[in-house]
Parts: C-alpha cells; sequence; structure tokens
C-alpha cells in the first residue's frame, strides 16, 4: 500500500497541459485503485502513464514485474531516481508515448496474460481505447482512471444518450464494471471534471459473438456515425457501396427497423445486423 507521507512529499513540478498531466496526490485513492485492481504476486503489470510514481511504487510491492509507459522525460528522470534510491528493481520505465508503443513486443518479453492499470490522460482516451480493443488477446484486464463522462460512456446502456460505438465495440470485447469515482481535489494540479476508476475485463466478453467481427465492427462505426439520422440512411451514408437494397435485407432478416436510430439497438441486435449483412 502506498506510504502516505512518501506521496505526501512528491516533488512539485509544473504540469504540462499539452500533454494533459494531472498528478494524482491522494494516498486514499491510490491504496483503493490498488485495492480494488485486485493484484497478487505473480502479475506483470503494465501501467500507463508513470507520472512521479504515486501508483508506481505501491504497484511494485503488490506484483511481479512492472513496465511503466511515460511519454515525458523529465517525469522518467525522476522515477528512475526515485526507484533507484528506494532499491526497486522490478521497475522498467518506457519513455514512449502508450498509442506508439508496441504492446504486442512487451507481451514477446513479459508473456500474454498481462494486465493493465493506469491513470490515462484525457485528451487520448478515444484512441487508447480503439488500440486496447485490437490488442485484446494479449491484455486480460485493465483498471484504468478515464474522465467520469468517458467512464460513463463506456457503462451506458441503449437508449441512452452516451450510447455510441465505443460503447458497444468495449462492451462485446470485455465486462465493463465502473469501480469509483475520484474527485478534482485528489489531482494535481485538479482537472476541470471528475474522474471514474473502470474495470475492463477481457476475460468476460459479451456471450454471443459476431460470424465476422470485421464487419461487426463496420456495421457499428457506421450505424453511429450520422447519430441524427435513422439507422438506414447513417449506414447508406457511411458505406455507399453497401446497396440499399442489401442494407434493408439484412434489416429484415434480423427483425431491426430501419426508421429506428443507432442508440436504439443492443449488442446483440448488431451482431444479428451484422450477421445478416454478411449472408447471401
Amino acid at each position: 500500500m502506498p506510504d502516505k507521507q512518501s506521496v505526501a512529499k512528491l516533488p512539485p513540478l509544473r504540469a504540462k497541459k499539452r500533454l494533459g498531466q494531472h498528478f494524482l496526490r491522494d494516498p486514499d485513492v491510490i491504496e483503493q485503485i490498488i485495492r480494488q485492481a485486485r493484484l497478487n504476486p505473480d502479475l506483470r503489470v503494465i501501467e500507463i502513464g508513470t507520472g512521479l510514481g504515486a501508483l508506481t511504487l505501491p504497484l511494485a510491492q503488490s506484483v511481479c514485474y512492472v513496465i511503466g509507459i511515460e511519454k515525458d522525460v523529465r517525469l522518467v528522470e525522476i522515477l528512475e531516481d526515485r526507484l533507484l534510491r528506494k532499491g526497486i528493481r522490478n521497475v522498467t520505465l518506457i519513455k514512449k508515448d502508450i498509442l506508439k508503443t508496441d504492446l504486442r513486443e512487451i507481451a514477446r518479453s513479459l508473456g500474454k496474460n498481462l494486465q493493465m492499470i493506469g491513470n490515462l490522460p484525457f485528451n487520448i482516451s478515444s484512441p487508447f481505447l480503439w488500440k486496447l480493443i485490437r490488442n485484446k488477446d494479449i491484455i486480460s484486464r485493465a483498471v484504468l482512471t478515464f474522465q467520469a463522462e468517458v467512464g460513463r460512456r463506456l457503462t451506458a446502456e441503449p437508449g441512452n444518450k452516451r450510447y455510441g460505438a465505443i460503447t458497444v465495440l468495449v462492451q462485446y470485447d470485455a465486462r465493463i464494471l465502473p469501480l469509483f469515482e475520484i474527485p478534482k481535489e485528489a489531482f494535481s494540479p485538479p482537472p476541470k471534471v471528475g474522474s471514474m476508476v473502470v474495470e475492463i475485463d477481457f476475460t468476460r466478453p459479451h456471450p454471443v459473438r459476431a460470424a465476422h467481427e470485421t464487419t461487426l465492427r463496420i456495421a457499428v462505426k457506421g450505424a453511429f456515425a450520422h447519430r441524427r439520422k435513422t439507422l438506414i440512411n447513417s449506414l447508406k451514408g457511411s458505406f455507399p457501396e453497401w446497396p440499399q437494397e442489401k442494407i434493408l435485407k439484412a434489416m429484415e432478416k434480423s427483425g431491426i427497423e430501419p426508421k429506428q436510430r443507432a442508440e436504439a439497438l443492443g449488442i446483440d441486435d448488431f451482431i444479428r445486423l451484422s450477421d445478416a449483412l454478411d449472408s447471401p
């Protein structure tokens, strides 16, 4: 568990706004993240955005090995010094943007059953989630801090205005569980909005699977591309190469009303639609 005195004595450092930096400094919140992550000494964990090491140090005490990915060279140098002074040897820091990091290369060195943890910069949430989905076969579970609005979007249900393509595709591949919200005051500098810690468990995907997942992704993204349009018009506008007759036939086969909007459809509806679109 985090050393409260150690966290309190973290060096002051000006956050870089362009990198979306907000340093977690509340030891009670750090302890709660570590506890709810359900870690064990055999795990190998990737930490995103190590910052000054608020999570890195207690992580190193809880798991077998930590790969920390941090874009800001200043922070890497400070944390490397802290780790050296504390005699911590089961942490490797990578100076790189997580969006440009080859997660499969890390998996080749540490094994596929990797877990992920971190306080994600708010400005990279969407591209990171798409990257996470593409690497779902090597990441078994992730416990991540998002902007609260993103967390609510990930856990939204059909009919909710926050429900969208990212909701459907993440929930298709994983069980999404909201763990707890973090007040703005837990960070320095405080962000303008609150945060939410979310568990993404790829070992528990949606039980019904699509015949062709590429078609499912295409259909979901196309359906939500024009949210205010009806489903048929959104799909036609996104994929003019699909004849209207083909789309209408697929909708009829899957029991979907063409004048519905995408947010009214559940995951099973999209699976039926994508399977029908793949049919002759």
